[in-house]
């Protein structure tokens, strides 16, 4: 047949196909190797007994306990404003909907020490003769700038962008039409969103989880400038490093990025492991 392959044609067809995946394993591997070469690299560079003084040092220790507890907080409260602001984004046409698709790109391109110094405007700009800050104080007796809670501000504020755009694209993804089902048979749009679009949107919502409380982990620019580097109180482990990179203890630095890529590396697996047991539940 004249539109059949010959041997030698189908031969010249396979080498250029190993030829085209080579290719790419090359082009994508090198960024893999790279990454293991990183991990490699700090690991070799320090050793058990670095990573255990560190470990035994109490103000890493308390750095340790407010980064596990302002991650928490901040992916948390991530998740409760991504889950309605996605949804809506995705099912409805509202007016001004492309501003607000815009806005949430801004946490995500800008600068992360402009948006610490903006956050710390924004607490302490005039209004009527005070601040938000002062106002905060004299209300609620509560202090947020240079205090923990501008660490889960700053965290939040650039989280909480990941997270919704992770779950816009999970709504996206779900078919309009079983909510329409819902609502022919007596559903009313609560319900529909309660027990059909969050039950099918589950993986989502955790990888939104997971991605928010790792980006948590790594913030450090808007902490920096919004919080600031005070030991015991507002020291997370990302200025942890920063710290102790001032100080030139570079063992401690490390030992402490290894901390950090262990935990975020264990997040992970386990959260994986959580959406594999589900989908072998399903």
């Amino acid at each position: 047949m004249s539109g059949a392959a010959t041997p030698k044609q189908a031969g010249g067809r396979g080498t250029a196909d190993r030829l085209f995946l080579l290719a790419l394993a090359l082009a994508g591997g090198s960024y893999i190797v790279l990454i293991l070469a990183l991990v490699l690299a700090d690991a070799l560079y320090t050793s058990p007994s670095h990573l255990w003084e560190a470990l035994s040092n109490r103000e890493i220790q308390a750095a340790i306990r407010l980064t596990l507890i302002s991650c928490t907080l901040s992916a948390i409260l991530s998740l409760w404003v991504a889950i309605p602001l996605s949804y809506l984004l995705s099912r409805y046409a509202f007016p001004g909907r492309w501003f607000v698709d815009t806005l949430l790109d801004i946490p995500i391109v800008l600068p992360p020490l402009v948006l610490g110094l903006s956050l710390l405007v924004l607490f302490h700009f005039p209004i009527g003769g005070t601040t938000l800050e002062s106002l905060l104080q004299s209300r609620l007796g509560l202090s947020v700038t240079f205090a923990v809670p501008s660490v889960i501000l700053a965290q939040f504020t650039v989280a909480c962008a990941f997270a919704t755009r992770t779950l816009r694209v999970a709504f996206d993804q779900i078919s309009p039409r079983t909510e329409l089902v819902a609502l022919t048979l007596g559903c009313s749009r609560a319900q529909a969103f309660w027990r059909i679009v969050l039950p099918q949107a589950w993986r989502g919502i955790v990888a939104a989880g997971t991605l928010a409380w790792s980006r948590s982990l790594g913030e450090f620019g808007p902490i920096l400038v919004f919080s600031g580097i005070t030991r015991m109180k507002t020291e997370v482990l990302s200025t942890t490093v920063f710290l102790e990179l001032s100080t030139g203890n570079l063992e401690a630095a490390l030992a402490v990025s290894l901390l950090m890529i262990a935990v975020a590396t264990l997040v992970l697996l386990f959260i994986r492991a959580l959406g594999l047991n589900h989908r072998q539940a399903a």
